[in-house]
C-alpha cells in the first residue's frame, strides 16, 4: 500500500492516479469514512487528465488507528504531510462534510503556494454545534446521541446512518440503494470506533471562522438544502460570506451525500469551476 509516515509517527494511506505532471486535485473524505468515498470523482477526473489524491484520515480506512490526535490541527497537518510527501503544487483541494473542514484549515494553514483553488461540498464550516456566536447551530444534544449511538452499537449505527439521512433515503419516494448503503458501512467499519467518536468533536465544536477569513483563493461552496446531517442555512451561506473570493452554488433537494446520488452533476460542476 502507498502510506507515509507524519512526524508524530502515524502512518496514512494515500491514493494517487493520473499523471505525475498533470494538475493535481486533492480529496478530503468525510466522517467515518475514507479515499474510497471519493470513487465517482477520482475516476472522472483521472479521465480528464488530471493527476487525483486522496487519503484515509488517521484512524480512518487504511491509515494507522492511533489513539491520539483526533482533531482538526492533526487532520490538516496529515494532508499537509501527504501533499509534501507527493510535491504537489497548484492543487485544487476538495473537502466533503469533515473533509471539507479538513481542507479549509489545511488551505488556510498550509496552502500557501501549493493551493490553487478550494470547494467545499456540504462542508461542516464555520461551526457546526449551538453557541452564543453560532445561535443558529445544532444543539450539542445531537453531537452527544451520535456519540450514544456509536458507542452503544457501532455497526447496526453505520447501518442506519446511510440508510437513513446520509443521503435522504428516509424521505418519501426515495429508493435506498443497497450497495450505496453497504459500501459506507465497509469504509466506516475498517476505521477506529475511538477515532470516529473523537472526531465527533472535531467535526462538531471546531470553529473555522478564521480559516475561512484567511483563505484568499477562488473557493466553490456547494450544498444541497435538503442536507439532513449539515444543515444548509447555518453552514454554506455562512461560509461563503467569510471567504474573501468564495463563489455559493445551492442544489435544491439534494442531500449530504450528493457526490454519491448525484455523482454526474456533482462532477460537471466541479469540472467547470476547475477550468474556470
Amino acid at each position: 500500500m502507498s502510506t507515509i509516515t507524519t512526524k508524530d509517527g502515524v502512518e496514512i494511506y494515500y491514493k494517487d492516479w493520473g499523471p505525475k505532471d498533470a494538475q493535481p486535485i486533492v480529496f478530503h473524505h468525510g466522517w467515518p469514512l475514507s479515499a474510497d468515498d471519493w470513487d465517482a470523482q477520482m475516476l472522472f477526473f483521472v479521465n480528464k487528465g488530471y493527476r487525483t489524491v486522496a487519503h484515509d484520515r488517521r484512524g480512518h480506512g487504511r491509515s494507522a488507528q492511533v489513539s491520539d490526535g483526533h482533531d482538526m490541527d492533526h487532520y490538516a497537518a496529515d494532508a499537509a504531510a501527504v501533499v509534501e510527501h507527493l510535491g504537489l503544487r497548484n492543487s485544487i483541494h476538495v473537502g466533503h462534510s469533515t473533509g471539507g473542514g479538513e481542507a479549509a484549515r489545511y488551505v488556510a494553514r498550509h496552502g500557501k503556494g501549493r493551493a490553487a483553488k478550494l470547494v467545499l461540498i456540504g462542508a461542516v464550516p464555520p461551526i457546526m454545534v449551538k453557541t452564543p456566536g453560532n445561535p443558529g447551530g445544532l444543539p450539542i444534544e445531537v453531537f452527544d446521541g451520535l456519540r450514544m449511538s456509536l458507542a452503544g452499537n457501532r455497526a447496526q449505527f453505520y447501518v442506519d446512518f446511510p440508510s437513513g439521512p446520509f443521503y435522504g433515503f428516509n424521505r418519501p419516494g426515495a429508493k435506498p440503494i443497497p450497495g450505496v448503503i453497504q459500501n459506507w458501512w465497509r469504509q466506516g467499519m475498517m476505521g477506529s470506533a475511538k477515532a470516529h467518536y473523537e472526531g465527533i468533536k472535531a467535526f462538531s465544536e471546531t470553529d473555522f471562522t478564521d480559516d475561512l477569513k484567511t483563505i484568499d483563493v477562488p473557493t466553490l461552496v456547494m450544498h444541497g438544502t435538503d442536507d439532513q446531517i449539515v444543515p444548509f442555512a447555518d453552514s454554506a451561506p455562512l461560509s461563503a460570506k467569510l471567504l474573501k473570493n468564495g463563489l455559493l452554488k445551492v442544489y435544491e433537494n439534494l442531500p449530504h451525500g450528493m457526490c454519491t446520488t448525484h455523482a454526474e452533476l456533482v462532477n460537471a460542476d466541479l469540472l467547470a469551476f476547475i477550468r474556470s
